[in-house]
């Protein structure tokens, strides 16, 4: 055994010599000797590439894989000897004062390596490295912990009453108990030790709940997956370098060792985190071929291929042809998602007087992405804090479903169940696109109080019920044609969402076939009512979003020039003496968002006239809802004046459509002086 530690120790030397480890090693070395201060510990890390190691010595690669600690105390020894034969640290007396932390740069690809966090049981009994996969749930702020510390004697005469003979050194998973103590006893005299206070090594550690990332489709209020699985939270221990090296809400994949600590009567299952890496959604790289084909036979006009989409989309919620405004609003809200701060973000306010459909439309909606989320009324929709549930008292931010909708959709229900002061958070949030949490020094063992701001990365969707809000407050008088009563919702946050979208169905008049779509699936869940649902699977849906909002998509200047245009000539036509404009600043964004929008459904790089086109339809009509019609007096259903039953009646959308735009122009030119946009005579 002696020997073949001691080959180990010749392996170490020679892959820290080829990998540039040493030199690092030297490094760290020169910055301990230049301090010229004594350490309990001294702390290295030291990167490891399993496959290199056992590629050298098999062996080896086996300890460092399946017994880490072990492995540990093999490099501990050979940096003793380096550092006292090259004399890089003049202070080092004795090798226990060497703590060496190794951190592996992979794990094999191997299932035994895997730790599912969904799985049970849990496998923390055997200390060594595993993989694992999950969504950053709750964070704890930055505490300290001690890395190292040295106990001397109270025996006088004892020979251990000085020195650097008992070193104690934090390993993964021990608590700080384990660490620092006041019943050790000296193994020589058997008198008790006493810790060297000005000795104490002190390090940052930060406590983190991840969660596997299957949860995220119990989050979801509607699936097609019927597969029942167990999901808890796990603990996850960052230390020194690590803290602050994750996000809430981000996506980690981490290399660790899973171990058990105990807290009081608890047992908790936790890793000890030797390296962190953020996981980037990749998305597909393809689209159905019959969504190429339908692309191909649309290909003539700039419009046809999303009036299609929108028209056949979610068949297996309600019928084809039926809410075509909302379908393609949805759609462009879905593919104008991404993980970007400065990103254009897409926000959603449907008014109806049919819930239940418009809550299983959404549903079914979100599902589409992968982070699709339905926020549940038992818990927070924007992050807020508590105390750690893990003995230490300091504070804990949770996400809440704001934030595990992070690069995808909040969906939140009826916005009139919410009280004021989550209506009002909510408005600013979607004004500033970040939350701020006030953390108490005094209330969470902390000297100063904190402030923490956090950036909020995802579009919401909501919906207001016009007969339930109608019963709870008495309607105004003086509305302009066109005008709805939302005066229930304060006129800031009906801004902040920007988009706002009214059902073609009242209640009262539904159309047949949405009637007979309802009955049917009541009786028989499972039944394909049409063609097109098996042509256009709701997978091929989520491999098509997931393609078209990766795609980067630029401005033309005839597309920046009309929403300028109609930007600007809007400003000055909605506005009274009063209140100024009714047109914010932030619609100016939200027309750009569409038109990006627009062009990545319809798989295009550069926006053109026809894009923003469809984006003024749809802001003007979300105006309208607000305030009345303008000079601009476009039709009740802009975008879909006919069903789209055949292709004489796509051509007929395009005359339309081309009649619109003429008709903008004018509108331009008569209320925006000074505005240049090009105009097509037909």
């Amino acid at each position: 055994m002696e020997e073949e530690i001691q080959k180990m120790k010749e392996i170490v030397l020679i892959y820290l010599d080829r990998s540039g480890g040493l030199q690092k090693f030297v490094h760290d070395c020169k910055k301990y000797n230049d301090s010229k201060q004594s350490y309990a510990v001294y702390r290295f890390v030291i990167s490891i590439n399993p496959s290199d190691i056992a590629e050298l010595d098999a062996t080896l690669g086996n300890y460092i894989l399946h017994n880490p600690i072990k492995a540990a105390e093999i490099f501990q020894s050979v940096c003793f000897v380096a550092i006292k034969t090259l004399s890089l640290i003049e202070q080092l007396q004795t090798e226990a004062q060497i703590s060496i932390l190794l951190k592996p740069t992979h794990l094999p690809p191997l299932p035994s390596y895997v730790l599912s966090l969904s799985a049970f049981p849990f496998n923390y009994t055997s200390h060594r490295f595993y993989m694992s996969e999950g969504i950053v749930i709750a964070m704890g702020i930055v505490t300290k912990y001690t890395q190292g510390a040295r106990f001397l004697c109270t025996e006088e005469t004892c020979p251990f009453s000085e020195g650097f003979r008992y070193i104690r050194v934090h390993l993964p998973g021990a608590t700080e108990s384990a660490t620092v103590r006041n019943d050790f006893v000296c193994s020589l005299c058997s008198s008790p030790l006493q810790e060297d206070m000005k000795f104490r090594v002190l390090g940052d550690k930060q406590i983190v709940e991840m969660i596997d990332a299957k949860v995220l489709n119990a989050l979801k209020g509607y699936s097609n997956n019927k597969s029942h699985f167990r999901i808890q939270a796990f603990t996850v221990f960052l230390r020194d370098e690590l803290a602050n090296r994750m996000t809430v809400g981000n996506r980690y994949k981490i290399i660790g060792i899973p171990t058990c600590v105990q807290n009081g009567p608890q047992a908790t299952a936790c890793i000890e985190v030797s390296s962190v890496q953020l996981c980037k959604p990749n998305g597909p790289s393809f689209i159905g071929e019959n969504f190429k084909y339908l692309l191909s036979l649309t290909s003539n006009s700039c419009w046809r291929f999303t009036a299609m989409l929108a028209n056949i989309f979610a068949s297996q919620v309600v019928p084809p042809g039926t809410y075509n405004t909302l379908k393609l609003a949805v759609l462009l809200s879905l593919v104008q998602t991404c993980e970007k701060e400065s990103a254009d973000y897409l926000d959603l306010l449907v008014v109806t007087s049919d819930t239940l459909v418009i809550d299983r439309l959404l549903n079914y909606s979100i599902c589409l992405l992968p982070r699709g989320i339905r926020h549940p009324s038992s818990s927070d929709i924007f992050p807020s804090v508590s105390k750690d549930k893990h003995g230490t008292g300091s504070a804990s931010i949770q996400a809440g479903s704001v934030l595990l909708a992070k690069g995808g959709i909040c969906y939140i229900g009826d916005l009139c169940t919410y009280k004021k002061d989550k209506l009002e958070l909510l408005q600013s949030v979607l004004e500033s696109r970040t939350t701020t949490l006030f953390i108490p020094g005094k209330k969470y063992g902390e000297e100063a109080d904190q402030q923490v701001t956090i950036p909020v990365q995802t579009n919401f969707w909501s919906y207001v019920d016009v007969d339930s809000s109608s019963k709870k407050h008495t309607p105004k008088d003086g509305f302009l044609i066109g005008q709805m009563d939302l005066s229930l919702l304060p006129p800031n946050l009906l801004d902040g969402f920007g988009l706002l979208i009214y059902d073609e169905f009242p209640s009262c008049r539904l159309s047949f076939p949405l009637v007979h779509h309802v009955l049917t699936k009541a009786i028989n869940p499972d039944a394909t009512l049409y063609r097109v649902s098996q042509q256009f699977r709701t997978q091929d849906y989520e491999e098509f979003i997931l393609f078209a909002k990766s795609l980067h998509v630029e401005m033309s200047s005839e597309a920046e020039n009309l929403i300028q245009g109609y930007y600007l000539a809007s400003r000055r036509v909605r506005r009274d003496s009063m209140h100024g404009s009714n047109l914010s600043a932030s619609a100016l964004k939200l027309l750009i968002s569409l038109s990006k929008a627009h062009t990545k459904l319809s798989l295009r790089k550069k926006v053109l006239e026809e894009d923003a086109l469809i984006a003024i339809l749809l802001l003007e009509s979300s105006l309208t809802l607000k305030h009345g019609k303008s000079a601009l007096c476009i039709e009740p259903n802009a975008l879909f004046p006919f069903d789209l039953s055949n292709e004489n009646s796509l051509h007929q959308r395009d005359i339309y459509l081309q009649k619109c735009h003429h008709h903008l122009l004018k509108f331009i030119s008569a209320y925006g002086p000074g505005i240049h946009v090009n105009a097509n005579e037909e």
